[in-house]
């Protein structure tokens, strides 16, 4: 097959849509559904950062993308009993490839709401039974057991987008993209991110674990396909924050921050001790998290909104609360797709526990970058690589 039409592009006014190849076959086959536009531009990009993060750390890789940017990314190590308790996969038989798409969803769960699901190994029965659970629009993976396409196939009334792609496929080294009928030319980047990269340790402090290393891999390949500007905070093999698209560095460690911190805040006592009404929704749980973690839960309360989701009238966590948890956060790697070019992304990125930053260099102030970083004993590796990605 040389093209698949679509029903319409972005929006659906813009018609005709296709995708297409301009010589040779495409590298992909629809199993189920009708992936659109989006669905196949989230499924392009999702499915080179996973067969990417494969290739650098040797772990089955997940992400769950959203307009063209990942809600979060994850490599497949086993869930701790807490996180199988705030990613709802409690009681459940989970593969390394289900722990890796688990821990990719649960990053952030809201943003996650509809995602592509992307598999850099075949997908089992026990991934697809979760992404059953799950509201999303599609998955893409190099191949699917007979039983897990079964599962899959149920979902959405049977229109579950389902897509395989050829994971010995090689696209051609020169890309085009037209822009108000111009076309524009650029070499694809194929620039390999491998532990090589992180050996230009600039700060005081040279002590970079091996899981710390591995982190970082997975911060630069997951900012490798994040709309730019871009920040990334990863933890234990997992990105827990993502900001995307931001037109200033420091709203981008802000945003990540913010989610990194909320990722954090779901494992608070408070949090694992709610209790929610019976036959409640995972989505509507998800709002409901969200919700009593953020600043307008008391206002919440006060309206008594809180009667349709739990069945007792939850204890506020408070602002002292909170900080006073986040605080406990340690060992958390960030990435940046290009320079910072102040020191007060460092002093952002601290306050959610960030001890690793790897970010390219370059920028005219990365002497008080750097001194930022002694000040607080953190280590930063400079890539000389940038990563914006549009």
């Amino acid at each position: 097959m040389t093209e698949l039409e679509l029903k319409y592009g972005c929006n659906p006014n813009q018609k005709p849509a296709r995708i297409f190849m301009e010589s040779g076959q495409l590298p992909i086959r629809v199993l189920n559904g009708k992936p659109g536009y989006i669905n196949f531009l989230d499924a392009l990009n999702s499915w080179q950062l996973v067969k990417e993060l494969k290739e650098a750390t040797g772990l089955p890789a997940a992400a769950s993308f959203k307009h063209v940017s990942p809600a979060g990314a994850a490599v497949g190590t086993p869930l701790t009993d807490v996180e199988k308790q705030i990613y709802f996969a409690e009681g459940m038989d989970l593969s390394p490839i289900a722990c890796a798409y688990v821990k990719a969803r649960g990053a952030d769960r809201l943003c996650s709401y509809g995602d592509w699901a992307a598999l850099s190994d075949v997908c089992d029965v026990q991934t697809a039974r979760y992404l059953a659970l799950e509201v999303s629009d599609g998955v893409i993976a190099p191949g699917y057991t007979d039983e897990a396409l079964e599962v899959l196939k149920t979902k959405r009334k049977g229109g579950y987008n389902v897509v395989q792609i050829d994971p010995n496929y090689v696209p051609k080294a020169i890309e085009h993209k037209d822009v108000f009928g111009i076309t524009f030319e650029q070499g694809r980047n194929n620039y390999e991110i491998n532990e090589a990269l992180l050996n230009n340790i600039v700060t005081d402090n040279k002590d970079l674990p091996e899981a710390a290393r591995r982190d970082m891999l997975i911060s630069l390949i997951t900012l490798k396909y994040t709309q730019s500007n871009s920040v990334c905070y990863v933890k234990d093999g997992q990105a827990i924050g993502v900001g995307a698209g931001q037109q200033s560095r420091i709203h981008c460690t802000r945003l990540a921050g913010s989610k990194a911190d909320n990722w954090l805040l779901r494992q608070h006592p408070k949090v694992l001790g709610l209790q929610f009404v019976d036959g409640i929704r995972r989505p509507d749980r998800d709002n409901a998290i969200d919700v009593y973690i953020s600043d307008e839960y008391e206002d919440v309360l006060a309206e008594g909104v809180w009667q349709n989701t739990f069945k007792v009238k939850p204890e506020v966590l408070t602002a002292e609360e909170k900080k006073a948890w986040i605080t406990t956060q340690s060992g958390v790697t960030v990435g940046s797709d290009a320079f910072f070019p102040f020191g007060d992304n460092v002093e952002r990125a601290r306050k959610s526990g960030v001890q690793y930053i790897v970010q390219p260099g370059g920028s005219i102030r990365d002497d008080h970058v750097i001194a930022t970083c002694n000040k607080y004993g953190i280590v930063m590796a400079f890539t000389g690589m940038r990563l914006f990605h549009h």
